[in-house]
């Protein structure tokens, strides 16, 4: 009862109502940093989006004329930059709210928590490009630059097929020739190897920022280099014995197993559900608890209490030169992971019901979002032909203003509500 009581106890110097505190107060709270921020958060956003939409033009004019392939390699580069201005976006709207925010205020008091936006993104963007290359937010910037490629010319890409053409409309992405993506993934990898060894070491302003360009730019350059040889790949594998023999269990399991096909049919069709009502949004909070930098400067909180806290110690009382292989063989895993887990400790510290309650609210935002843009296309629906061509995209900007800016200060007060219950907790 003790602990209750301490919890929900309003915080000195807060001034903040004690129902603040309750995981059931986080839609209120994500519509008052919403409604404080409202202005900074369409300013960043709607600079970001226009960023995004002009790299994603030139990338697209670029990818047809002569010099193909060295145009491919700059519309590569200018691909990068999009995800490197999505990346940056997201966090400057996170960084923008942070005065808003209780948990803030309260590490300010104590002489803690000031840190520039330069300096949260590049602490913060190795781990942010690799959750938004995992959850797959990289695949709308991709639909979005065939989008622009085939709305730029509408008809080309019928009239070369009508010739007998190869057409290269909606192929910037994928015609680079590997030779060539060899050679520019060589140098990516350098240029991620280098900056990344320094920002291991906290050398240098920007060598996150830097090393997360060096990693992106490498899986597209690598992932049009391997495109082939991955496919030809597939098609051996799919070939072999042992591979044929386990479609033959499985086919004969969905004869001899009884509810075999009901269980693997659900299992299919709920599956997709689970992972955009659960996955994608705790990757998002994972995305704002490392941008507001909880816990992630210090890897021993990860194990802090367990086991693997006495055997790190006792690592560190070994042989200089075991400690240095340990560390580079664990370094890798060390820097990508254990901000992720500090998260997710730190979420589950705040309680289920917060976090229920926030995936229900994400739920939620992205459904109304859907609703909205369909009553959008309803209210500027026109018997012009074409006249589709005019209203799709501020529909969609609204749609995804509204939804993105609701979504950053929802995962904003989940963050806020869950380390202030932690931090009143361990007081």
């Amino acid at each position: 009862m003790s602990g209750t009581s301490e919890i929900a106890a309003p915080r000195r110097g807060v001034g903040r109502p004690t129902w603040l505190l309750s995981p059931y107060a986080l839609p209120l709270h994500a519509f008052r940093i919403a409604a404080k921020c409202a202005l900074p958060l369409i300013i960043w956003f709607s600079l970001g989006r226009l960023v995004r939409w002009a790299l994603l033009l030139l990338a697209a004019t670029l990818s047809h004329g002569s010099w193909y392939q060295a145009r491919l390699v700059v519309v590569m580069f200018l691909f990068t930059l999009v995800v490197m201005t999505s990346l940056a976006t997201t966090a400057g709207m996170l960084y923008v709210i942070r005065g808003a925010l209780m948990e803030t205020r309260a590490r300010r008091e104590a002489g803690e928590g000031r840190e520039s936006l330069f300096g949260a993104l590049n602490r913060t963007a190795l781990v942010f490009a690799g959750i938004y290359l995992t959850w797959g937010f990289v695949d709308e910037d991709m639909r979005d630059f065939e989008n622009i490629d085939m709305l730029r010319q509408p008809d080309r890409w019928l009239l070369d097929n009508g010739r007998g053409v190869e057409s290269t409309i909606a192929e910037g992405l994928t015609g680079l020739d590997a030779r060539v993506s060899l050679v520019v993934m060589v140098i990516a990898f350098a240029v991620k190897t280098l900056f990344g060894r320094r920002h291991e070491i906290n050398q240098g302003r920007f060598s996150g920022i830097l090393a997360t360009f060096g990693e992106l730019s490498f899986v597209f350059y690598g992932l049009s280099a391997t495109a082939a040889v991955v496919g030809a790949r597939s098609e051996w594998i799919g070939s072999r014995a042992a591979i044929a023999d386990a479609r033959d269990l499985m086919t004969q399991g969905k004869t001899s197993v009884p509810g075999w096909e009901a269980i693997s049919g659900f299992v299919g069709e709920i599956w997709p559900h689970v992972i955009d009502a659960l996955a994608i949004p705790l990757a998002w909070l994972t995305v704002g608890i490392l941008a507001y930098g909880a816990y992630v400067e210090d890897t021993r909180t990860t194990i802090r209490g367990t086991r693997l806290e006495r055997a790190a110690v006792h690592v560190e009382r070994t042989h200089s030169w075991t400690r240095l292989a340990l560390i580079k063989l664990s370094a890798g895993w060390t820097g990508r992971w254990s901000p992720l887990l500090n998260s997710l400790r730190l979420t589950l510290r705040g309680g289920a019901p917060l976090f229920g309650l926030f995936t229900l609210c994400y739920a939620g935002l992205h459904i109304g979002g859907d609703y909205l843009d369909r009553a959008g296309h309803y209210f500027l629906a026109s018997e012009e032909p074409y006249f589709w061509f005019f209203t799709d995209v501020p529909i969609a900007f609204v749609r995804d203003l509204l939804v993105t800016t609701m979504t950053v200060c929802l995962v904003a007060a989940t963050f806020d509500l869950a380390a202030t219950r932690d931090r009143l907790a361990r007081r």
